[in-house]
């Protein structure tokens, strides 16, 4: 109205617009992609492990050796606990560490936890046989 369009203009303008934004039949159109998850492979060629188990996805620098990957989790769970919402909901175990304790307190221990959720450790012998049958 403040332009003073006549109706059947502002008509086709909308029609060019809305041919303009549908996707061409040409294209193709991507299914949404699923949900994934992680899971960890363990070598275990001598059947040691003898349960399924699950655990936590993390990254450390590559000169840290991989046994103070729980003390650097503990030094973190403690600072969380310093602040004040440590002090109101405190981690006490290492799964909630990794679910409630950002991220910053992990970096600062150098710690990159890429899964906040546990995940299943999967065992294997370590050898190829046949390829299944499909």
């Amino acid at each position: 109205k403040h332009r003073e369009i006549t109706p059947a203009v502002l008509r086709e303008v909308v029609e060019e617009l809305n041919e303009a934004t549908q996707p061409a039949a040409d294209e193709d159109i991507k299914p949404p992609a699923g949900k994934k998850q992680f899971a960890v492979v363990v070598s275990d060629p001598n059947g040691v492990l003898k349960v399924d188990l699950t655990g936590w996805v993390v990254q450390l620098p590559e000169s840290a050796s991989p046994h103070s990957v729980v003390d650097r989790v503990m030094k973190a769970a403690h600072h969380f606990n310093a602040t004040k919402k440590g002090r109101l909901i405190p981690v006490k175990s290492v799964g909630e560490a990794f679910e409630s304790i950002g991220r910053k307190f992990f970096v600062e221990n150098e710690l990159w936890v890429k899964t906040k959720l546990p995940v299943y450790l999967v065992r294997t012998d370590n050898k190829l046989t046949e390829a299944p049958s499909v």
